[in-house]
């Protein structure tokens, strides 16, 4: 095991979804059987005394009801202070079901449309350009048939790259025009990109503007920057900053006091280090008090920059599972909440050899479909460090569990961890 943080360690869980829809069952009726989850209580702990993970933790819960908090291990290794429900965590790709969710909002107010041109809001996107070759020449480009819409960046058909997917010039002008996912650490890590990002989120979206795209709007599912993208659409379309947005129309109403694009200095105490196993050992590569994150980075990244805690993602999963509506506070429609968590991937997309193959996707996270043995309509995503989510809005169930090390396929902890939980579930 090097240290080299691959391209899968920034994709998010993505293969964990394809597997999880075979660990669901009808069963799951049955949430109430083991409020104990032995399972999950010795698959958590177990990492802790393998030593493999610092601090685990995991939140299941049902309804409007608190969850059941499964907590192993501290904030770092061997440090004195337990992880807990306030313990901050680096969700990192966890945060584009958030993004998609307020694209979403501004869709239920009649602000956005699913399918309007972004051109519309940003008019830089107007003319865009197609590699001939995907992730060929960047001047062998053709004319983009087809507008990219608010709904492409919601599912990742915009056709947009990601350096942490594309190869040869595209990904080498991504890097150069700093168009590149949120920071990982200050050291200098085989894999991660050194290059300044773009200053702001406007000119993240004007160079990106100006660069081909990588595939025909709507013809394709292919992981990148649109969720980021978004969030500049999200920022014209509301008048205010992405990161604002975010607080005054989800963050405050639900409760979400401890979600963070910068983590204050007051906070630090509650914050996790990030770690990567390395010859039979936890090195870290962003411990708590110097971590990147509190430092104020060049934008609010909805694609990979929360900082958040359990209690306050359990918040947002219960928005979900409440179908727009946490107790007596609604934020959406249920029609429009239901919507953000279905198969919005058009007609013909192409998901052949992709991470969501045989599966759909919805507003910035994966959906499973009819024929998938736990049934339609489990809504979610997960993150580099390890971290993973999801919500059942038919039986009203939602999940997630914690940690922090990368890359995620290192250990098998997001990988098994929605299997175990459904065991315990299910009784088995």
């Amino acid at each position: 095991m090097n240290m080299m943080v691959s391209r899968r360690a920034m994709l998010g869980g993505m293969a964990v979804f394809g597997g999880m829809a075979a660990t669901l069952r009808p069963a799951l009726a049955l949430v109430d059987a083991g409020p104990a989850f032995p399972a999950t209580r010795a698959f958590l702990s177990g990492f802790v005394e393998r030593k493999q993970l610092a601090g685990t933790l995991a939140t299941i819960g049902r309804g409007m009801a608190p969850p059941q908090v499964i907590a192993a291990g501290s904030l770092a290794l061997d440090g004195p202070v337990g992880v807990d429900v306030n313990s901050l965590w680096r969700v990192y790709s966890m945060t584009k079901p958030v993004t998609g969710i307020a694209a979403m909002l501004l869709i239920d107010q009649g602000k956005l449309r699913l399918d309007q041109p972004i051109a519309d809001l940003l008019p830089a996107f107007a003319n865009m350009q197609v590699q001939v070759t995907p992730d060929g020449s960047l001047t062998d480009v053709r004319p983009a048939r087809t507008a990219i819409t608010v709904r492409h960046l919601l599912t990742h058909t915009a056709g947009l790259g990601y350096t942490i997917m594309q190869k040869g010039p595209i990904k080498d002008a991504y890097v150069d025009n700093g168009i590149l996912p949120a920071k990982v650490t200050r050291l200098p890590l085989p894999g991660i990109e050194t290059k300044p990002t773009a200053p702001t989120l406007a000119e993240f979206a004007d160079r990106l503007a100006k660069l081909p795209l990588v595939y025909e709007p709507g013809t394709k599912w292919s992981y990148s920057v649109s969720l980021d993208l978004l969030g500049r659409v999200i920022e014209v379309a509301s008048g205010q900053s992405f990161d604002a947005f975010l607080k005054t129309a989800m963050f405050d109403p639900l409760g979400m006091t401890s979600s963070y694009f910068q983590v204050p200095g007051s906070e630090v105490a509650r914050l996790t280090t990030n770690y990567a196993p390395f010859g039979g050992a936890l090195v870290p590569i962003d411990p708590a008090a110097s971590s990147i994150y509190l430092d104020k980075p060049e934008f609010a990244f909805g694609g990979a920059g929360l900082v958040t805690s359990a209690h306050d993602y359990d918040r947002f999963l219960m928005l979900l599972a409440g179908k727009g509506a946490v107790g007596g506070t609604r934020l959406m429609r249920e029609e429009t909440a239901m919507l953000a968590m279905s198969n919005m991937l058009a007609d013909g997309v192409d998901t052949k050899g992709t991470f969501v193959e045989g599966q759909g996707f919805g507003a910035g996270g994966r959906v499973s479909l009819p024929g998938n043995p736990g049934g339609p309509g489990i809504y979610g995503w997960g993150g580099a460090a390890g971290t993973i989510a999801f919500v059942d809005p038919v039986r009203g169930l939602r999940a997630a569990g914690y940690a922090q090390y990368m890359p995620p396929e290192s250990l098998d902890f997001q990988r098994r961890l929605p299997e175990v939980i459904f065991q315990d579930l299910s009784g088995a």
